[in-house]
C-alpha cells in the first residue's frame, strides 16, 4: 500500500489555515509508515494528488466518506484503467479540527 499525503504547504493553502497542520508532515508521514500494511508514504505538494495517481495507478483509490463520489480527485481516471474507488466511513469526533476546539475549550 502506497500512502500520498500532503505536504503542510499544500494543506494550508487547502483553506486548514495558519495553525495547521497540527502534526508536521515529517511526523505525519512517520506515523503512517509505521503501519504494517503501508508500504510507502509518499508527501506530495500540490493541491491534488491526481499527478501522483497518474503516475502510480493504483488498482484501489481510497479516500475518506466525507467525500461525494464525484469529488474524489483521480476516480474517473482509476476507474478508466480499471480499478476501484473506495470511500471508507469516518470515525466519528475523531478529526483534527475537533481536538484543536477541544485544546481551546471549545469543544
Amino acid at each position: 500500500m502506497i500512502v500520498g499525503v500532503n505536504t503542510d504547504a499544500s494543506a494550508r493553502r487547502l483553506g486548514k489555515g495558519p495553525d495547521r497542520p497540527v502534526v508536521g508532515e515529517s511526523e505525519r508521514a512517520r506515523l503512517i509508515a509505521a503501519l504494517d500494511a503501508v508500504d510507502c508514504v509518499i508527501l506530495f505538494a500540490d493541491d491534488t494528488p491526481l499527478a501522483l495517481i497518474r503516475q502510480l495507478k493504483p488498482d484501489v483509490l481510497v479516500k475518506g466518506a466525507d467525500y461525494a463520489p464525484d469529488a474524489i480527485v483521480g476516480a474517473t481516471d482509476v476507474q478508466g484503467w480499471g480499478g476501484r474507488v473506495v470511500r471508507v466511513p469516518l470515525v466519528q469526533n475523531a478529526s483534527s479540527t475537533r481536538l484543536i476546539e477541544k485544546l481551546r475549550g471549545r469543544g
